[in-house]
């Protein structure tokens, strides 16, 4: 799946945030053996930054589907490989000890097929590691399809609603790994980002989730959209005494080990 018009500065301006989950999901996979990682939707490097530093002697490879965030990555670690491809279609010319997916993974479709391909990609003790946002039924994303809805867009917006994949629970997952794995551990974890009020909302969402429904729409329509979406989302988010807000943010982690 190609993602147009993605942008690496706005992705980054919450780098430390956006990396803290990447770092957990790296932190539970076991200490096996890494010769060959692979990054998979490694955004603009951030997240290949970890592998390079836990396995400072394994051959690293990124992969992601946006030509900008292959871009950035390479400017980021100019020493490491970085291709470009669609992660739904792309396979390892070898296998590999660890395929690593943070935040990537829900944007495809059809992770029951998708998985255990993946899985059928590792060595023996070879690790599948992937890190989702488990968040379609927070605020924030219900008002991008309450908003989405308006006449004044709808038909324009239908297929933005369905860039993002429904997430299966833990015991889909589970079965859906175990069978080629010797452990699977799955958890979940919201994590509260304090952000400077409803403008921080939309900031952090710029770089994510906002932007398949901003690249319907035209230059005008672009600032009617998310003044709208800011009115729907002050309902839910309060300002606490600070003049922030806190994001909840849920993500499900899953590592599935040969």
């Amino acid at each position: 799946m190609r993602k147009a018009g993605w942008s690496p500065e706005q992705y980054l301006k919450f780098e430390d945030e956006r990396t803290r989950p990447a770092n957990d999901l790296l932190a539970a996979v076991p200490e096996n053996e890494v010769e060959f990682a692979v990054d998979l939707g490694c955004g603009p490097g951030n997240s290949t930054e970890l592998l390079l530093r836990r396995y400072p002697s394994a051959e690293i490879l990124g992969i992601d589907s946006s030509v900008e965030m292959i871009a950035q990555a390479k400017e980021r670690l100019p020493d490491c490989r970085f291709e470009q491809a669609d992660l739904d279609t792309w396979r390892p010319e070898k296998k590999a000890d660890l395929l690593y997916a943070n935040a990537s993974m829900q944007w495809l479709s059809g992770h029951d097929k998708l998985f255990p391909q993946f899985m059928r990609s590792l060595n023996t003790r070879g690790s599948l590691a992937i890190q989702m946002p488990d968040n379609l039924e927070q605020p924030t994303h219900i008002a991008m399809r309450e908003v989405a809805s308006d006449k004044r867009w709808a038909e324009k917006l239908g297929k933005a609603n369905a860039t993002r994949s429904t997430l299966g629970d833990a015991s889909f997952y589970y079965d859906l790994l175990k069978a080629d794995s010797a452990r699977v551990d799955i958890w979940r974890t919201i994590y509260h980002h304090p952000l400077q009020g409803i403008d921080g909302i939309v900031q952090w969402f710029l770089g994510s989730a906002l932007r398949p429904y901003l690249a319907a729409l035209n230059e005008d329509e672009k600032p009617q959209f998310l003044e709208k979406y800011k009115e729907v989302l002050a309902k839910s988010y309060r300002p606490m005494s600070d003049g922030f807000v806190l994001l909840p943010f849920p993500r499900l982690f899953i590592i599935a080990t040969k």
